[in-house]
């Protein structure tokens, strides 16, 4: 009964212990991915426009989602039973050696081609999974591509050819799956095939020797070492036979981690100043000294461009596109590095400036408008808690979007959808000012901000930004030179160059680039009224 009582408890202990190992390991692994998809994020949120330039969205999600899930299976138990393992194999052995060193060294017979074959494994293993993670990284990053352009496929008919190319990358990543699962389907019957060998060695050998010692030939061994030994073999092998299951496991954590350590490594990151000055308001001083700028190498986009803005004064860019109009913009917030020259901010170099502290101080309505799957006033403030409701409601009422928006089912708490697919696109440009509006900021920058608005709501929006510019410093890129007319000063663009800089009625008695400019859009006006 004290036996039967002993078993008993023994297993109960043995429950609860199984179940504290399984929660803990869950939560450890969980923990190493809270962690590391933090890190990850965090470190996104700190590289240079350059870097996201270069790096489909679908790799980089592929990263923080499916590759540090893999290693979440490698915390919660590969890892766990691997260390288990291995301490159970080293004991083992150590009994083994302790019971017989004679039939322990028949064992060890089997160990060069086990080795053999571990070096072999870890070598096609490691490959096919690489391969297998830069697929699934490809396969992601072509489904976001093509599911967020899912209108232009369907306009152009495109549906055939999109569905051959998502075929051939989904074939290969199912095959590169399928090769990755033969080496592991070879090695796994290699271990069972040489615990086999050695198990049979053991029968061999001890049964001679334990027949030997029955005829006075041989000492040492009797049927009942024979026995432990046997058993002894297989609860060796047992734990190498789960070891070679949990190695698959860790060579694609092995792969998944390469990629996860390579985007932690890259230093495409801005270069911050060790002791940034603190800007605080800004009076909005803006100053170009010969600056030169590329996004590949030395194919220049901007050359050697100077001007100079004082706080309050309104700057208009125009020019062709590609003249470098957005670049400007893009430098003045420290989106890119500029490899020559100098940019000033109320008289100190960008550089030595703390970048969030300059781009609080800067507000930039983009033609390209990004709205988040929140509500209408979520999308407005940006989850700024420092931005009351009423000045949000007040900035939308300053740029004319409070009569579109009191026509949503909930008003300012309506759920844009992502990308505001509900909303137009002059809508989503109204939602937009607001947002730069609401930040108050001492430079607003309207990139083609007025390019997808009617003429009505364009006319509105410019009696509004008449009374908002007080006392702000704005720089204005637009295509309609009618919205730039009262600009203090007009500089043209061209090939990366400023050509020329003037008043609207300088530029026009010039008779250079702008005065063409001018007159085109002024013939085109002329054609449309006329039908």
């Amino acid at each position: 009964m004290l036996i039967a009582a002993a078993i008993v408890g023994t297993l109960v202990l043995q429950s609860i212990i199984l179940y504290g190992q399984t929660l803990l390991t869950a939560w450890i692994g969980q923990q190493t991915v809270l962690d590391l998809r933090r890190q990850l994020f965090s470190h996104l949120q700190k590289l240079s426009m350059r870097f996201f330039d270069k790096n489909p969205v679908g790799r980089l999600v592929t990263r923080i989602t499916n590759d540090v899930e893999v290693l979440n299976d490698l915390f919660s138990s590969g890892i766990i039973m691997i260390v288990a393992d291995v301490f159970v194999v080293f004991w083992i052995f150590v009994f083994m050696f302790y019971t017989s060193w004679k039939l322990s060294l028949v064992v060890l017979t089997v160990f060069p081609p086990l080795i053999i074959a571990t070096s072999i494994f870890r070598k096609k293993a490691r490959e096919s999974y690489r391969t297998v993670r830069l697929l699934v990284a490809r396969l992601n990053a072509f489904l976001n591509e093509h599911v967020a352009g899912m209108l232009t496929v369907q306009l152009f008919g495109a549906e055939a050819k999109t569905y051959r190319q998502f075929e051939k990358i989904n074939r290969g990543t199912a095959d590169a799956n399928i090769r990755s699962v033969f080496y592991y389907a070879v090695f796994y019957p290699v271990v069972e095939f040489l615990s086999a060998i050695a198990t049979a060695l053991i029968v061999w050998y001890g049964g001679t020797l334990v027949l030997g010692n029955k005829l006075g030939l041989a000492a040492g061994v009797t049927v009942g070492t024979l026995i432990a030994f046997y058993q002894y073999t297989e609860q060796f092998f047992r734990p190498i036979r789960d070891l070679a299951d949990k190695y698959d496991i860790l060579q694609s954590a092995m792969a998944a981690s390469e990629r996860i350590f390579r985007l932690l490594d890259d230093k495409s990151v801005l270069a911050l100043p060790e002791q940034p000055v603190s800007t605080g308001r800004l009076r909005g001083e803006i100053e170009f000294r010969n600056v030169w700028f590329a996004y590949n190498n030395d194919d220049y986009v901007l050359k050697d461009i100077s001007f100079h803005v004082k706080p309050g004064q309104t700057v208009a860019f125009v020019g062709a596109t590609g003249a470098g109009k957005s670049s400007i913009t893009n430098l003045m917030t420290r989106l890119y590095e500029f490899q020559r020259g100098e940019i000033l901010i109320d008289g100190r170099d960008i550089r030595t400036l703390d970048p969030q502290e300059l781009r609080r101080n800067t507000a930039i309505v983009l033609q390209d408008v990004f709205l988040f799957s929140a509500d209408v006033a979520t999308n407005i403030s940006l989850g700024n808690e420092a931005i009351s409701q009423e000045k949000i409601r007040n900035s939308a009422a300053l740029v004319g979007a409070n009569d579109f928006i009191s026509r949503l089912p909930s008003g300012f708490e309506s759920q844009v959808m992502e990308r505001g697919a509900i909303l137009s696109v002059g809508e989503k440009q109204l939602i937009s000012f607001a947002r730069a509006l609401a930040y108050d900021p001492s430079i607003l920058i309207l990139d083609e901000a007025t390019s997808s608005i009617d003429t009505e709501s364009e006319q509105m929006i410019q009696k509004a930004i008449e009374q908002l510019l007080v006392g702000r410093t704005s720089i204005v890129i637009a295509h309609r030179l009618s919205t730039i007319q009262r600009a203090d000063n007009i500089i043209v663009m061209h090939h990366g160059e400023i050509r020329e800089q003037g008043t609207h009625n300088e530029l026009l008695r010039h008779g250079g680039i702008y005065r063409t400019l001018y007159e085109l859009q002024y013939k085109e006006q002329e054609l449309a009224k006329a039908a």
